[in-house]
């Protein structure tokens, strides 16, 4: 039943009626006692809650599912949330998602499986690196993993971008550069070994971009280079900042002061080799494709419009990528035309004042909030721990201040692609994700952030209606979790734009819409087979949570659904 009113409807006999609650801007007061009190979900739970026997089957769609003897129909659960939930309760959930880069360190079976058990919600492949067969290998490893072991990982493919970089290093995994040292870049093709101190460069351009006296950047900063000399194709440098020189090292030259940007006036977003990893990703069914160094939101509009007519059946999420001068000249309308966004604070850090950076990546969580796109943070934030087993404290607290600003999803790079510590590494974003939003929770700081209206039509109207007050409702009843059926993942997502202090299960039908879920803060997606009888939906899917330990009788839940528009307050029978 449509409802054309904010209004909530109650068919289950266990329903609370709460038709004239007025709730107030600032959640001060303490909720009326209407729920049953309790300890933990964890400490009532019997043996044979915690242990389920459920009977491992194929769901519809070749993804593992789980069926319960006695139900009627398979729900499929993330065996991590699972155990969280089982052995900590509700409160215990962590709300903002992992990605983590894979790479040498981390394309075993072994190291990915211990990656999704430590919390990896999207394994990212960067299309710098590695061949198509590689990747490929990669990214049906994830799907194996899921299917096995019952994970929802989804998978992201970053694309190179037309930046200019530095090539492969004539097979050498790096190269130290020393103080003072001569080194040549060059766009000449050498036969290998490359001759020695030498590197090539991507963009043919480039001896006659550069000039004496400029500054070179590797990575952002990371090694820093003066330009002596010019001679042909060859351009002399001085090492002035040394460092470690990686393959595909992204390179900026600075004139004066400031970011020579001339050289990237003709080169397009997306370029011929990003193209054929685009046809790449599309038919290996990845669920998000990154594109780097995005300049407008008609790049964006058109590889939309290029990915919908190569694949009808399904749909992959474009993320545009944050990391340059002229994306900040059209910030909003690249957010706007896009799935979602990632803050790449490395490559930005090179082509803006250093001192810019923290507030343009709060300025990008912010509009993503408001706009509703999911909103990654990436770049050095654990840079240390590539080489040791313990992050800077620095480090820790930018990895807070991520968390703190609630962005959807922290990222792992070269960390976890080929540093010496990967699974220490996400051990600290989540164990650093999960202590901050727990004092997030204890010190009440519910957020007065104005969130403006989204919608286009006047259904959407009231769906964000529903989904703004049940946030609302969450925090001022202090309901054990919130569940939304959603078909499209459009609920779930307004849901989780309200941040609620509750975890949100959100039931879709798709197994390629669970995945994309997985990115977005404090979403737990199942995929479960639901009909148009709500009513149904709700009893079937207590008794497979309860079979499974997940849930206990006398949990408050506050139940949406985006078929009906209905809003439902329940304790669970």
């Amino acid at each position: 039943m449509a409802v054309q009113s904010l209004q909530f409807l109650f068919p289950l006999a266990h329903t609370r009626s709460f038709a004239s609650i007025s709730l107030p801007a600032h959640h001060t007061l303490r909720p009326p006692p209407l729920r049953h009190p309790r300890a933990s979900a964890a400490a009532h739970r019997s043996s044979s809650d915690l242990n389920p026997s459920p009977e491992i089957l194929k769901s519809d769609d070749g993804i593992a599912g789980v069926a319960i003897a006695a139900a009627a129909s398979s729900i499929d659960v993330d065996a991590v949330t699972e155990a969280e939930l089982k052995e900590n309760g509700f409160r215990s959930t962590r709300r903002t998602k992992l990605v983590c880069t894979i790479g040498p360190a981390t394309c075993g079976a072994e190291q990915m499986e211990a990656l999704a058990v430590g919390g990896m919600n999207v394994a990212r492949v960067n299309m710098c690196h590695g061949t198509h067969e590689w990747h490929r290998q990669v990214i049906r490893q994830v799907r194996r993993l899921n299917e096995e072991k019952g994970f929802a990982v989804a998978v992201m493919m970053d694309t190179e971008g037309s930046e200019i970089h530095m090539a492969d290093l004539g097979g050498f995994a790096s190269a130290k550069a020393e103080d003072g040292e001569i080194w040549t870049f060059s766009v000449r093709a050498f036969k290998s070994p490359l001759p020695e101190r030498t590197i090539n460069v991507s963009y043919d351009g480039f001896a006659e971009d550069v000039r004496v006296g400029d500054e070179l950047l590797v990575d952002g900063g990371m090694v820093r280079f003066e330009v002596i000399q010019k001679v042909g194709p060859d351009v002399k440098c001085r090492c002035t900042d040394p460092g470690l020189l990686l393959p595909r090292a992204n390179l900026t030259f600075w004139r004066d002061g400031s970011l020579v940007q001339e050289r990237n006036a003709m080169l397009p977003t997306i370029s011929s080799k990003d193209w054929l990893d685009i046809d790449f990703g599309i038919a290996e069914g990845v669920d998000f494709i990154a594109i780097s160094f995005v300049k407008s939101a008609e790049v964006i509009n058109h590889l939309k419009s290029y990915i919908a007519a190569r694949c009808r059946d399904r749909e992959i999420s474009v993320i545009a990528k944050i990391e340059s001068f002229d994306s900040l000249k059209n910030l909003e309308e690249i957010i706007r035309s896009s799935d979602g966004a990632m803050v790449a604070r490395g490559d930005l850090g090179a082509q803006i004042p250093l001192e810019q950076v923290p507030s343009v990546q709060q300025k990008v969580v912010k509009i993503c909030r408001q706009l509703n796109r999911p909103v990654i943070v990436a770049s050095q934030l654990l840079e240390s721990m590539i080489e040791y087993p313990t992050p800077t404290r620095a480090e820790v607290a930018d990895v807070s201040e991520a968390v703190r600003q609630r962005a959807d999803a922290l990222m792992l790079s070269g960390e976890s692609a080929m540093g010496q510590f990967p699974e220490k590494s996400l051990t600290v974003l989540r164990s650093v994700s999960l202590r901050i939003e727990r004092w997030w929770r204890e010190e009440k700081h519910y957020e007065a952030m104005d969130l403006p209206e989204v919608a286009s039509s006047f259904s959407g109207k009231i769906s964000e209606e529903i989904c703004n007050s049940a946030a609302k409702m969450a925090n001022y009843l202090e309901v054990d979790a919130l569940f939304v059926y959603t078909k499209s993942g459009h609920m779930a997502s307004l849901l989780s734009r309200c941040r609620p202090d509750c975890p949100i299960f959100a039931f879709t039908t798709s197994t390629s819409v669970r995945r994309r879920l997985n990115l977005q803060w404090g979403l737990i997606p199942f995929r479960l087979t639901f009909s148009d009888d709500m009513e149904n939906n709700l009893n079937r899917t207590f008794s497979l949570l309860k079979q499974r330990g997940m849930i206990q009788s006398g949990d408050l839940v506050i139940a949406l659904s985006d078929m009906f528009q209905s809003i439902q307050v329940m304790n669970v029978p």
